[in-house]
């Protein structure tokens, strides 16, 4: 195929360890010379592609290139914007292969979730049906982790890292002031539909410890949720609950619902903590704190996981090589080889099995009770919050990196749609 440039684009809500996706990439892509020209990044997710809006990373050098891999956040730009149906959404696909037929793009690399692992399955099935010649893979991440495909998402790791730890710490708190103040800690953790963060804050306590688990996998039951808050301050002298903001009620209603949507079209969710909050303190009378973390949990490189930093930086790198050994319509899956010592690999998983689907708690996860997580689920979990990797730090803090690039000339009219 001959030297041909790339397009890389990050998408969704970013997470501490996306741009050591980047990193990877980029790296792996200079390696490779004789293949590869450039890698272009959509300023701003895949509305770079459409309003042609380029960063040549070849801007940024070898140490900026590596400071990524610590630096959270989106480099790029990032977005929440889903492309509809081939059909529905014509104009805006076919847009895509001009800018990639203008700047000679071979490699389209989508960095992100649900939405975006089938944003780049539809890509892959234009490009095929056009005869253009395009390698399409994508790259995982979300701190939800519910891909299908993988093991875990890099992102999901982290945000574990950290909710448990917060956890933890809020514990030991409220502990110490429990006999003549808050005797109830409520935090609201990420996860729409699949309970994976929540149950992380798990990791904070013994399974017969004083925390309760409210996931979106099992209903929400006033009565009995109350009835075992008020059994825990008693045996323990009191409790703390991790809430996810994709709790539902009895009705399927989800709880936290704010009335709006995203680009995505998912519901605005936010405040299901306080509600909880203000059940416990309405019906049993005790003093309640409650915290919503939102988007300190996904952005604490601070607290990275190790396992996810690596993991992050191998699926990028990854997803440059099953490009050039001619995958397309694949992503870069994580997959699990042993719990203890925990070995993994990464493989190539078809973009079809991908798309359009949730990976949930299993039901082996979850404690009898409901409200705790199984020795199972901790096996599983371990790993992925165990090592650190911090930072450089300057003057007490992180010291992190921006990409600053103006962007590509642009060869294609302005578009519109």
């Amino acid at each position: 195929m001959g030297v041909r440039n790339a397009f890389y684009a990050q998408s969704g809500g970013v997470t501490a360890v996306i741009n050591a996706s980047a990193c990877g990439l980029i790296e792996a892509a200079r390696e490779h010379p004789e293949a590869i020209g450039t890698v272009y990044a959509g300023r701003n997710g895949i509305i770079g592609a459409l309003q042609e809006d380029l960063i040549d990373t070849a801007c940024a050098d070898a140490a900026t290139v590596a400071a990524l891999r610590h630096t959270p956040g989106g480099a790029f730009g990032s977005c929440r914007y889903k492309l509809k149906s081939l059909e529905q959404d014509k104009l805006k696909y076919e847009r895509l292969l001009e800018v990639f037929r203008a700047h000679d793009i071979g490699y389209f690399f989508y960095n992100g979730g649900n939405d975006s692992m089938d944003t780049a399955h539809k890509v892959a099935q234009l490009a095929a049906a056009s005869g253009y010649p395009l390698a399409c893979v994508g790259i995982p991440k979300t701190v939800d982790n519910d891909l299908v495909g993988t093991d875990n998402c890099p992102g999901f790791g982290s945000v574990a890292k950290y909710v448990a730890t917060s956890m933890r710490e809020a514990m030991y708190d409220v502990a110490a002031m429990a006999s003549t103040s808050t005797r109830v800690f409520v935090m609201e953790a990420m996860g729409r539909h699949a309970g994976w963060i929540t149950a992380a804050c798990g990791l904070a306590a013994p399974a017969d410890g004083p925390l309760l688990l409210l996931l979106p996998e099992i209903v929400f039951d006033a009565q009995k949720f109350l009835s075992r808050v008020n059994t825990t301050v008693k045996e323990h002298g009191y409790c703390a609950v991790a809430v996810s903001e994709g709790l539902r009620n009895a009705e399927g209603q989800l709880m936290g619902e704010a009335g709006s949507r995203d680009a995505f079209g998912h519901a605005q969710l936010g405040g299901v903590g306080s509600q909880i909050a203000q059940l416990v303190k309405a019906e049993l009378n005790y003093k309640v704190h409650w915290a919503l973390p939102d988007y300190l949990q996904r952005s604490a490189r601070h607290l990275a996981s190790r396992t996810d930093a690596e993991q992050a930086h191998a699926v990028g790198r990854a997803a440059l090589e099953f490009a050039l050994a001619g995958h397309s319509a694949v992503m870069a899956g994580i997959e699990r080889l042993s719990d203890a010592p925990y070995s993994w690999r990464i493989a190539a998983v078809p973009l079809g099995d991908v798309a359009n689907r949730e990976k949930m708690m299993p039901p082996e996860f979850i404690g009898a009770d409901g409200y705790t997580i199984t020795d199972a689920c901790r096996r599983y979990l371990q790993p992925l919050v165990e090592g650190e990797d911090y930072p450089p730090y300057a003057q007490g803090l992180p010291a992190y990196v921006r990409v600053t690039a103006p962007a590509v000339a642009q060869r294609l009219p302005a578009f519109r749609a």
